[in-house]
């Protein structure tokens, strides 16, 4: 039986990389999928190609860190299918800088986008879910080690961490499971800027500078972390809440 059948998510920037990964998946397990991101067309690409493989979706122009067009999307989703019983925070943006010299407004855009759309698309969504419910946050290894020049994205995922644990104490009484997702480097189109720069301008001069810290030998596909989302999305983590999973091919073990 398709571990997602008859439930309804809603996945965030899920217009590409890890987003559509997850939503192409749940779609394939019998989630009908409201697929959620700042670029309408990317949306619709993916929508296209749950569409192509049997599946059910919408697609849903929002900004999630805009409190109105959050809302507005849960509504919608709601209001087309009938329920809600997912929701995956992945949209996210990247930093860049050291608390020396990061600028103030990448600041406020990493935790506008990062903790704060976490939050806003949590409360819009958690009116409509009912016990068995579970939401997926989408943190990074980042939260739990330091990386060099990425202060803001740092922070802002060690917030979404901490926010994921007391979700889970709120929402345990009515049956609503919380967890976050803390991946290592992950292979993904927003990614390639932050390798280049690695490299001082050289990609694969800051690809192998990254792989020297994965004990596994390379980075994880955007597949690898949906499949621990859609676990974490099914039943069959019933009994998880308030846990922090580190898909990071060895990187927080040494």
């Amino acid at each position: 039986m398709s571990r997602l059948a008859g439930k309804v998510a809603i996945v965030t920037g899920a217009g590409s990389g890890i987003g559509r990964a997850a939503a192409t998946r749940f779609a394939a397990e019998g989630a009908r999928v409201a697929v959620v991101d700042l670029a309408g067309d990317a949306a619709k690409e993916t929508v296209a190609l749950i569409d192509a493989a049997g599946g059910t979706a919408i697609a849903v122009d929002a900004d999630v860190a805009d409190a109105a067009q959050v809302q507005e999307a849960v509504e919608r989703t709601v209001a087309e299918f009938g329920r809600l019983d997912v929701l995956y925070n992945n949209a996210g943006v990247d930093s860049r800088g050291s608390v020396a010299d990061a600028e103030e407004a990448d600041w406020d855009r990493c935790f506008n986008v990062n903790a704060k759309g976490t939050f806003l698309c949590s409360r819009a969504a958690v009116r409509h879910l009912q016990a068995g419910a579970s939401i997926v946050n989408q943190g990074s290894v980042a939260a739990l080690v330091g990386v060099a020049n990425f202060a803001a994205y740092c922070a802002a995922k060690g917030a979404v961490v901490a926010l994921t644990r007391s979700m889970a104490v709120d929402l345990a009484p009515r049956g609503i499971r919380v967890n976050v997702i803390c991946p290592g480097t992950v292979y993904t189109p927003m990614m390639e800027p932050m390798l280049r720069a690695r490299g001082d301008g050289d990609l694969p001069a800051g690809l192998a500078k990254t792989l020297v810290k994965y004990p596994i030998g390379r980075l994880g596909r955007p597949e690898e972390i949906a499949n621990v989302a859609l676990f974490l999305a099914s039943d069959e983590a019933a009994f998880l809440t308030g846990s922090v999973i580190t898909p990071d091919g060895g990187m927080t073990a040494q």
